[in-house]
C-alpha cells in the first residue's frame, strides 16, 4: 500500500491520486475511447433519462435549477457538473448528497488497467462513473453538463430527452475556433434527431447555427426571447398550461432569472407539467439540492468578499452588471484575479479596470494556468498597476479582520476559487 509521512492511504486518496494523474493524457476532443469504457461497464447510459446541458457560461446554473426543481418535485436526480471547487465527490450527486469515497474507488481499481491501457483521460473516467453511479442508484433524471464543448465531448454519447445550450462567446478557442459561428457548430453537436433543443440569450449568429443544426434533426426548437420576457423586476415564463413569474433566486443577478426560466421551461416540456410549488421551492432550495457555489458567492459582508467565477468576457460582464449596483458603496474595492490561458485576459480585465482600485494577480497551480508573469504585463498593457499575490487565502484571512468600509472580489476560474476555499478550509480545520 502506498505510503505519506509513514502512514498509508486510505483507499480513496490512492484512487484520487491516480484518478488526477490521467490529466498527463491531457484533453481529448473525440467520443472512442468514451464509447469503449461505457461499452466496458455495460453502457448505464442507455439506462438513464438524461438532460443534456451545453453553454459557454450559465450551464452550472441551468443543471442545478433543474435538478433542485425535480428534487422537489419528488424525483430523484442525478447532477453531473464539473469542476469541483474543493472535493472530487461533488461534480456526481444524487439529490444533493456527493458520491461516496467508496464507490468512486471502487469503480477506479475495478477499471485502472483498461484505464491505463486506453490512455483514457481524467474527464472521460470521470463522466463514466457518474453514469454508472445513477444507473446502480436507479435515478429517476440525470442531468449532465458537458465540460468542453460539445460536439467531441465526453458527455455526448448520451441519447437525451433534451439538449440545453445556454450561452454562446469566445472561449477555448484553440480547440472549438475562433468565431462564435464555429464554437457554436460545436456546442450544437449535443442537437439529436428528434429531441428539442432549449437555448439561452445567445448571439444571433449562434441562434441561427443552432437552428440549421436542429432543421436536420427535425425536433422542436425553443428559444429563450421566444418563452421568457423580462417585466420590471421579473422574468415571466410562458409554459404549456400556465405562466410562471420569476422575481428572484439565491443566485444573483437578471442573468440567473433567465437562466432559471430555462430550466422551467425545458421541465415543462420534457418531463410533463410541475407544480408552482416544486419550482418555487427548487429555485429557492437551488444551492442546499445542488451545492452550487462561485455565482456572486457573498461569504462575508461585513467586511464584504465576494467569490465569482467569472471566466470568460461574458462572464465579466454578468459580474460587472451586478457588481455596478453596490461598487460604489466602498471606499477601496481590491481584486484579486487568475485564470486560464486560453482566456481573453486583456479584455476581461479592461471590463474590470472601472470597478476596482487595487489589482492583485494570482495564478493556479495547473498547466492550463495563465502565469503571473503574463499576467502582470498583460494588466501593464491595460494601464493596471497591480501587485503579485502568492498565498490569496492569507491575504483573505487578513482582509477578514480589517476590511472596515472596503470589499474584497476573489474572481476567475472554478480551480483559483476551489484552490482557495480548499486552503481556508484547512486552516479552520
Amino acid at each position: 500500500m502506498p505510503v505519506i509521512n509513514n502512514k498509508p492511504k486510505s483507499r480513496i486518496d490512492a484512487a484520487l491520486e491516480k484518478l488526477f494523474s490521467l490529466h498527463r493524457f491531457g484533453m481529448k476532443l473525440g467520443l472512442e475511447n468514451m464509447q469503449d469504457l461505457c461499452m466496458r461497464i455495460g453502457n448505464p447510459e442507455r439506462n438513464l433519462k438524461m438532460i443534456h446541458v451545453a453553454g459557454s457560461n450559465g450551464k452550472g446554473s441551468t443543471a442545478s435549477f433543474m435538478s433542485s426543481i425535480l428534487i422537489e418535485a419528488g424525483f430523484k436526480v442525478g447532477l453531473y457538473t464539473s469542476p469541483h471547487f474543493v472535493k472530487f465527490n461533488e461534480r456526481i450527486r444524487i439529490n444533493g448528497k456527493m458520491i461516496d469515497d467508496e464507490y468512486v474507488a471502487d469503480f477506479f481499481e475495478r477499471q485502472e488497467k483498461f484505464i491505463e491501457e486506453k490512455k483514457i483521460t481524467f474527464f472521460e473516467v470521470t463522466t463514466a462513473m457518474a453514469f454508472r453511479y445513477f444507473s446502480d442508484e436507479q435515478v429517476d433524471y440525470a442531468i449532465i453538463e458537458t465540460g468542453l464543448g460539445g460536439r467531441l465531448d465526453a458527455t455526448n454519447v448520451i441519447s437525451p430527452l433534451a439538449s440545453v445550450i445556454t450561452s454562446i462567446s469566445l472561449e477555448h478557442t484553440e480547440h472549438l475556433g475562433d468565431t462564435i459561428e464555429k464554437i457554436a457548430f460545436e456546442k450544437g453537436g449535443i442537437i439529436k434527431p428528434g429531441i428539442p433543443v432549449f437555448t439561452g440569450i445567445i448571439p444571433h449568429d449562434a441562434d441561427k447555427v443552432f437552428r440549421e443544426i436542429n432543421n436536420k434533426m427535425n425536433g422542436k426548437y425553443f428559444a429563450a426571447p421566444e418563452f421568457a420576457v423580462r417585466d420590471g423586476e421579473r422574468v415571466k415564463t410562458f409554459l404549456n398550461k400556465k405562466v410562471f413569474s420569476l422575481y428572484s433566486t439565491p443566485l444573483r443577478g437578471l442573468h440567473q432569472l433567465f437562466n432559471a426560466a430555462l430550466a422551467v421551461k425545458t421541465l415543462d416540456e420534457t418531463v410533463g407539467t410541475i407544480g408552482p410549488l416544486a419550482i418555487s421551492k427548487g429555485i429557492e432550495n437551488v444551492v442546499c439540492n445542488s451545492g452550487i457555489e462561485g455565482r456572486y458567492e457573498v461569504i462575508s459582508d461585513k467586511p464584504r468578499i465576494i467569490f465569482d467565477s467569472a471566466h470568460n468576457p461574458e462572464g465579466i460582464c454578468t459580474f460587472t452588471e451586478e457588481f455596478s449596483n453596490e461598487f460604489n458603496l466602498y471606499e477601496e474595492r481590491i481584486l484579486i484575479f487568475g485564470v486560464m490561458k486560453d482566456k481573453s485576459v486583456e479584455e476581461m480585465l479592461l471590463l474590470l479596470k472601472p470597478y476596482f482600485t487595487r489589482f492583485y494577480l494570482t495564478s493556479v497551480g495547473m498547466e492550463r494556468a495563465a502565469g503571473t508573469d503574463y499576467l502582470m504585463e498583460t494588466a501593464r498593457r491595460c494601464g493596471i498597476e497591480a501587485g503579485i499575490l502568492n498565498e490569496p487565502a492569507g491575504m483573505i484571512r487578513e482582509f477578514s479582520k480589517e476590511g472596515a468600509n472596503s470589499c474584497l472580489v476573489i474572481l476567475g476560474s472554478m480551480y483559483l476559487l476551489g484552490e482557495i476555499k480548499t486552503k481556508m478550509l484547512d486552516e479552520r480545520a
